[in-house]
């Protein structure tokens, strides 16, 4: 466990909530080394009370800040469930950055990654990034119901073959006619983990947690799968309208355990028998929204809370006849995971490609040991994997397993991608 620094706040909170920073360039794949982090409080944001530096691999340690209490998060209240923190940060070479609004949970660790522009030449003004509320704080538009099967006729005909997990989707950030919008290309998993930390609660049972994501999975699947706005003429993926689809927020702080369980998910998708496309699974808050035929966020909040696993949360819903599947394709991976962990003993093909992998990795973030490529999995590469795995905010067991394969592979393209440009 990693060291936690407490800071002052001013705020009247009596729960800590934590946060850990990674400051990297535009490209979001090259650590930003010895940049300075000021932390304020929203009510005050020129009256920083801590400076902090990012070490080598462009992160901070996880600090400590003043949180609301738990229970303002676990029912609907008329009290904010998270604290709110601004966040400038400096670095030699780069355009100052200011992010307003982070979103700090009790108990839950939020991760904040910071994406910085090099210093331009244009003398253009940086324009700050405000942070949206969470949605079950703030009101948003509620969905616009859809049929959760798309006929062949709507479209004329479906373009994907299979179900593929893109490495990037197109978030229009507005409504879909709001040409003023503009588009971000995001990697897929990402997008899911900022949709997850933006619509429901890090604090409530991972049951519900892995429910909610499975739910928001499926929904941009189909999106994906019947590429329903490019068949309307339009040239992105999905919408950050909750009118529409879901809320995206650019730069939103995710919580390390909604990281981890998409990590460990990302390739399902809900399905009903003799249904090729994913389902496109629409819910509502189920207080100030309700939805008879969707799922309720708040319901399946308490079903977790009675102990109901996942599968169980989504039946209840949406009808016994759902059920996991898990996509064919993943794309931009170079392999596929092995379909058995690799750890110390291992040996083989899969075990060289992953080491190479790793030290390519190392180029970016020195603090990860480089390794003999001998496809033999011994010490030294074990404490290769522990050392990727803190970075990257996975457990740490030294062990490949299915969610560290991917992040390896996703890591590895993108720094290739950036050698291959530079």
């Amino acid at each position: 466990m990693k060291f936690r620094k407490s800071l002052k706040a001013t705020q009247d909170n009596i729960d800590k909530g934590y946060l850990q920073i990674q400051a990297v360039s535009d490209n979001n794949q090259i650590p930003v080394a010895n940049a300075t982090i000021e932390i304020a409080n929203t009510g005050e944001p020129n009256k920083p009370f801590e400076k902090i530096e990012t070490n080598p691999d462009g992160m901070t340690e996880q600090i400590a800040l003043n949180a609301p209490p738990l229970e303002y998060s676990m029912e609907p209240t008329d009290n904010q469930p998270y604290s709110e923190y601004n966040l400038k940060i400096s670095a030699s070479g780069y355009e100052d950055t200011i992010i307003s609004g982070v979103q700090i949970l009790s108990g839950e660790i939020g991760l904040q990654s910071i994406r910085m522009t090099p210093t331009a030449t244009s003398g253009q003004p940086y324009n700050p990034t405000v942070i949206a509320g969470h949605t079950l704080w703030e009101f948003y538009p509620p969905k616009i119901a859809e049929a959760e099967i798309k006929p062949m006729g709507e479209r004329g005909e479906i373009v994907l073959s299979r179900v593929v997990v893109p490495e990037y989707i197109i978030v229009h950030d507005g409504a879909p006619t709001d040409t003023s919008a503009m588009d971000h290309y995001v990697p897929f998993r990402e997008y899911i983990k900022n949709v997850a930390s933006s619509e429901i609660y890090a604090t409530w049972s991972e049951s519900t947690i892995t429910a909610n994501v499975l739910a928001i999975l499926s929904f941009t699947l189909n999106r994906v799968y019947t590429e329903w706005y490019r068949g309307k003429g339009f040239d992105f993926t999905i919408t950050s309208s909750t009118a529409f689809d879901h809320k995206w927020i650019y730069q939103k702080t995710i919580y390390e355990n909604i990281s981890q369980i998409v990590d460990s998910i990302f390739a399902n998708y809900l399905s009903r028998p003799n249904v090729a496309q994913p389902i496109l699974t629409q819910y509502c808050d189920g207080k100030r929204v309700t939805c008879p035929n969707w799922m309720s966020q708040w319901g399946s909040k308490y079903l977790g809370d009675q102990g109901y696993t996942p599968i169980e949360i989504i039946r209840n819903y949406y009808g016994d006849d759902m059920y996991i599947n898990e996509a064919e394709i993943i794309s931009g991976i170079p392999s596929s995971w092995p379909g058995y962990d690799l750890s110390v003993g291992s040996t083989g093909s899969k075990v060289r490609m992953m080491q190479e992998q790793l030290n390519r990795i190392a180029q970016n973030y020195p603090s990860i040991p480089t390794i003999a490529v001998d496809g033999n999995y011994g010490e030294g590469t074990k404490k290769s994997v522990e050392q990727f795995q803190r970075i990257f905010n996975l457990p740490v067991t030294g062990i490949v397993d299915y969610p560290t394969w991917y992040k390896i592979s996703q890591i590895y393209v993108g720094v290739s991608k950036i050698a291959e440009l530079t």
